[in-house]
């Protein structure tokens, strides 16, 4: 028979513990059981019953920072209006970023808009709108939104869609990932294609995000005009001599992806109209020129192309046929 050591009885105790003393535990500082108290009550919380939980939530927010940091986060998923003037209370007192959140969710919204100056930062507004935009006499602040949190909002305020301007955001979206460059992680790939399907404008990831509101909304004749124009920078893509170049040597699966990548953003921005283009945009074929270095396997890639020899070097130390064409990678 087994004997169970001190330590596991202990424990078990612990467990059986009834919340109403542990949470008196807690809230006395003078207990001695302030912090075995406090990790048995957020082992349990999710598996207790509302009223237990939100006493527990309106004793965290009584005490230090880091317990108060912990009820915020419960609260976006746990809240009760009962507590909306301690919240209050504490964001008028300490302005914590995680309090924030709660405040713009869930406090009377002619309190939100008296703040609206403290609310400012990072996706600050899109939180914001997506409650003040219920109100369709509201009049969004689109240039304070991402292109993609902009259909987000639309959609989720049951706002209706322009097919025009739907276009247009997409055409915006292409814009933005060709001057800023593409990263592999922003594309959708499908474990169901091959590689050379993935790298095309349609896939780019705010591109199937857009697309997906657009679709969710019954937006369908911008989407279909994108996929036709996307089906064509593709064409375009696989026809150049960039693309044929690129499959005709054995680069490794980072360098090929990469190099890939700066042959989408060329020829997407070409086939986009002069009217998505600034004046302050690299020229098409800049956007083969090297503009970072990575360092991969204690060796220095490039990842984009040159019509420099140093850039050729990344395909190992083999010497460069004179007679041959310096290829633009």
């Amino acid at each position: 028979m087994r004997i169970l050591g001190s330590d596991m009885i202990k424990n078990i105790r612990r467990h059986n513990t009834p919340v109403a003393t542990l949470i008196k535990n807690y809230v006395d500082k003078k207990s001695g059981k302030v912090t075995v108290s406090r990790k048995e009550i957020q082992w349990r919380f999710w598996a207790l019953d509302w009223k237990d939980q939100k006493t527990i939530l309106a004793a965290f927010l009584e005490a230090g920072k880091e317990d108060r940091h912990w009820a915020y986060k419960q609260l976006l998923d746990y809240w009760d209006s009962s507590l909306g003037n301690k919240i209050k209370e504490l964001w008028e007192l300490y302005h914590e970023q995680r309090c924030k959140w709660v405040v713009i969710r869930y406090l009377p919204l002619d309190y939100v808009r008296q703040n609206m100056q403290d609310f400012t930062e990072d996706r600050d507004y899109y939180f914001v709108c997506l409650r003040l935009a219920k109100d369709k006499d509201y009049v969004i602040e689109k240039e304070k939104l991402s292109l993609t949190d902009y259909f987000a909002v639309l959609y989720h305020t049951g706002r209706e869609f322009d097919e025009n301007e739907g276009l247009d955001v997409l055409y915006k979206i292409v814009h933005n990932y060709c001057v800023k460059g593409i990263e592999d992680y922003e594309v959708s790939k499908s474990r169901d294609s091959d590689t050379t399907s993935w790298f095309f404008p349609v896939n780019l990831q705010d591109i199937r995000l857009a697309i997906y509101y657009l679709e969710k909304a019954d937006c369908s004749k911008p989407v279909l005009a994108f996929e036709e124009w996307s089906d064509k920078v593709k064409k375009a893509m696989k026809d150049s001599q960039e693309y044929k170049r690129l499959h005709a040597h054995p680069f490794v699966d980072y360098d090929y992806e990469c190099r890939k990548l700066d042959i989408l953003r060329k020829y997407a921005y070409m086939a986009l109209d002069d009217k998505y283009k600034m004046p302050s945009d690299p020229s098409a074929d800049d956007f083969l020129k090297p503009v970072k270095e990575y360092s991969e396997g204690g060796r220095t890639v490039f990842d984009t192309f040159s019509t420099s020899s140093q850039s050729d070097s990344i395909m190992g130390s083999q010497p460069i046929d004179p007679e041959e064409e310096i290829l633009p990678f």
